[in-house]
């Protein structure tokens, strides 16, 4: 459908609360999908939310299917769109991992994520989703979703000695990629 600019850190809309999606199924629903994902794709994202895009719902999607190059050693994520989701840890253990924005270009942190979790809500037709994930799934599903409660990555970070620009952090090139190991302090 189309490619939207995608807003940056220091635009208030992004730390707005969203708003439910009221009616499923809908051509401005689906085209919101569209457009989220063509957005994504083109900024080679792991996942974006309506938020980022200026439309204050309650909408994420995320999964390629594939590795993506932002992530370099994750396993793959299927595609999901995931409307008016509610986030279930299960346990409290907690994994650090570096993570990234496109709405903070450029930087990257390590960021606790609660590593087991159930997700639900529903699709874009109004079927129920409902899943138990793990490790890079769930670290996935977390961001995006803070997304819709007007959170961003750098408000979780608790070691700033571990956030910085990327092309600092990662001067040989992000981990994973071509071999590259992790800047030191992960």
């Amino acid at each position: 459908m189309a490619v939207h600019e995608i807003l940056r850190m220091g635009d208030a809309r992004l730390l707005r609360r969203a708003e439910p999606v009221q009616a499923f199924d809908t051509p401005q629903l689906h085209a919101l999908v569209a457009d989220l994902f063509d957005t994504m794709r083109a900024a080679g994202g792991a996942g974006l939310a309506a938020p980022q895009i200026g439309v204050n719902l309650r909408v994420v999607v995320f999964g390629t299917g594939q590795p993506i190059a932002r992530y370099p050693d994750a396993p793959p994520v299927p595609v999901t769109v995931l409307v008016n989701p509610v986030l279930e840890p299960i346990g409290t253990e907690e994994q650090e991992g570096w993570e990234g924005c496109l709405s903070v270009p450029g930087l990257r942190a390590v960021v606790p994520r609660f590593r087991h979790l159930r997700y639900h809500g529903h699709d874009p037709h109004g079927a129920r989703i409902d899943r138990t994930v793990s490790d890079f799934h769930a670290r996935v599903v977390q961001h995006e979703c803070d997304h819709l409660d007007g959170l961003l990555f750098p408000m979780r970070v608790r070691d700033f000695s571990r956030f910085g620009f990327t092309e600092v952090l990662f001067p040989e090139g992000l981990p994973g990629a071509a071999g590259n190991p992790a800047p030191r302090g992960d």
